[in-house]
């Protein structure tokens, strides 16, 4: 299937790179979570124990928060979840969500079809993380619900049979072994399933997250991955503790030299109606969108 979205991009955006999870039966921890990140995403999934689900929708229908910058995690649609979870969203002001194991696109017809799982209303994170979701990506990323993709390399590793997303350092004696460029990156199927998700969401217009750090006390290795995610296109950085808040949001964002360099390109691009040369480089169409994209994070 080919995404009548390729020469459009999709209209939706996080508010900013640094998305941060909040469990939904931690209602304590809504504002603080809001506060301290760009945008927070109640967990009603794995974030959230399968005892307190049914308080946790009420604390997600009650809570306080700005529309806008708040995304919630439902089960997945074949759980015996989904439907109270749907339900729960359907009664809030929130009409983000995140998707997890998605492994299709969720209709053939179009957003407003009845035969859909969810509210035409509804923008649809697509979290990919089974190998059906993978093999899947370019049906999931064109269909007209979803506006965004993000993976998770933990429930992918096993539902590959694998017992560990990421090299141990004694594998990786040396500095490498994946995007965060030290012992501890990713094997090699979750490095792929990262350049697939954000490959087919580039395609189809809409707009890719990476992936969390688990390991919540590796600023260093967090920083190293957001840095790569947001020189490769990723659009944010989701994450599961507000200590790396801070790295995300120095990563995604633009040094001065950047900045200076963006803003003259696209002041040259003004004035020009091709390409043109800037301190001896060449400036054509590719660059003037990377300085577009670095404007935008300004912003």
């Amino acid at each position: 299937m080919v995404s009548s979205r390729t020469s459009q991009p999709n209209s939706w955006l996080p508010k900013g790179p640094a998305l941060l999870f909040a469990p939904a039966d931690r209602p304590e921890r809504f504002a603080k979570a809001a506060d301290r990140s760009d945008m927070v995403i109640l967990d009603l999934e794995d974030g959230c124990r399968a005892e307190n689900r049914a308080e946790a929708r009420k604390n997600v229908q009650h809570a306080d928060l700005d529309p806008e910058r708040t995304i919630v995690r439902i089960n997945a649609v074949d759980s015996p979840d989904f439907a109270e979870d749907l339900a729960a969203v359907v009664d809030s002001p929130y009409r983000t969500v995140m998707v997890p194991k998605v492994e299709c696109g969720f209709s053939l017809g179009d957003a407003n079809s009845n035969d859909r799982p969810l509210p035409a209303d509804f923008r649809v994170i697509a979290l990919i993380e089974t190998p059906r979701g993978v093999v899947n990506l370019p049906e999931i990323a064109a269909d007209p619900q979803v506006v965004a993709l993000f993976w998770g390399a933990e429930d992918l590793t096993a539902a590959l049979g694998g017992t560990s997303s990421r090299y141990s350092a004694d594998e990786v004696p040396t500095p490498g072994g994946g995007p965060s460029g030290h012992p501890g990156g990713y094997r090699e199927v979750p490095r792929l399933t990262r350049a697939l998700v954000l490959t087919h969401a580039a395609a189809a217009g809409i707009v890719a997250l990476d992936s969390i750090h688990a390991d919540t006390t590796d600023t260093k290795g967090a920083s190293a991955e957001a840095i790569d995610a947001a020189a490769s296109g990723f659009t944010a950085t989701v994450s599961i503790h507000p200590g790396l808040v801070p790295v995300i949001r120095e990563a995604y964002a633009p040094t001065e030299e950047q900045a200076t360099w963006a803003r003259r390109v696209i002041e040259g691009a003004a004035k020009n109606t091709g390409a043109f040369a800037l301190d001896g480089q060449m400036i054509d169409a590719p660059l003037l969108r990377q300085a577009e994209i670095i404007a935008a994070r300004i912003r």
